[in-house]
């Protein structure tokens, strides 16, 4: 029983090894003009968000440097 499970297991991440080969060698998909769009939303984004984003990086800054004078 143990090792049909086993095999089972195999086969499907096999499965799964061809499927995410193959969609990372597809072409089809994504183009320079995708790629400017995704990178325009992000940059604005990150503009919007700026002082909250700044903000959460210094906190968890802190928090490393405080728990990291304890070790």
């Amino acid at each position: 029983m143990l090792k049909k499970f086993y095999r089972m297991k195999e086969k499907w991440i096999c499965k799964m090894n061809q499927s995410i080969s193959a969609l990372a060698h597809d072409t089809r998909g994504i183009g320079v003009v995708e790629i400017i769009l995704i990178l325009v939303v992000l940059i604005a984004l990150v503009v919007i968000f700026k002082s909250q984003l700044t903000a959460l990086v210094n906190s968890i800054f802190e928090k490393i440097t405080s728990e990291s004078s304890g070790i």
